[in-house]
């Protein structure tokens, strides 16, 4: 395994992280609300990582996380990640959620028979989700549970975090607006 590095950087929805080694992005870091938080919570998964200045291609990385917590629509499919370690069907699942795009969600059962696996594998999926190790670039928030809640996010926040990334998209989980008020007499 190649020596890693990381940086810590502010957004608009907090301090992110990201590590990476010469292969590509090994870890993200979703946001928390200080710079110690978050380079705890990278340190606590990659105790030997140190700290320094990003390459380009991280840098362009980071840029576009900044303007994602921004608002702005973002395709992160295309970045370099090094997702040695994980296992193999584990890297077949996050391939196939790189491919659901900005304001678009799937659920657990949808990503397992896109791949070929009975109903059964939703829970497969579902612990690639809580392992993924670079969140936002592999968009596990983009994934629902059954019926179209929210089901679980590991990530600094939980669930609300995964609804306000949601809604960053355009994607809206309440339930949806009446038609027509109600008439109170």
């Amino acid at each position: 395994m190649a020596a890693s590095q990381y940086h810590v950087f502010e957004t608009a929805g907090g301090y992110c992280g990201i590590a990476w080694n010469s292969v590509g992005i090994v870890r993200f870091q979703l946001p928390t609300r200080s710079a110690e938080a978050t380079e705890r919570n990278l340190l606590r998964r990659m105790p030997d990582a140190g700290r320094a200045a990003p390459p380009t291609a991280v840098s362009e990385t980071i840029a576009a996380a900044k303007r994602y917590f921004n608002g702005e629509e973002i395709d992160f499919s295309d970045i370099r990640l090094d997702l040695d370690g994980q296992d193999d069907f584990f890297k077949r699942i996050y391939a196939a959620l790189r491919r659901v795009g900005w304001g678009h969600t799937t659920t657990y059962g949808a990503l397992a028979k896109e791949l070929g696996a009975g109903p059964e594998a939703a829970r497969d999926v579902g612990q690639a989700m809580a392992r993924n190790p670079v969140p936002l670039i592999i968009p596990c928030h983009r994934v629902l549970a059954a019926g179209g809640r929210v089901g679980g996010f590991s990530a600094p926040g939980g669930a609300t975090a995964k609804i306000r990334m949601l809604e960053l998209e355009g994607v809206h989980l309440g339930p949806p607006e009446p038609a027509q008020q109600s008439l109170a007499l």
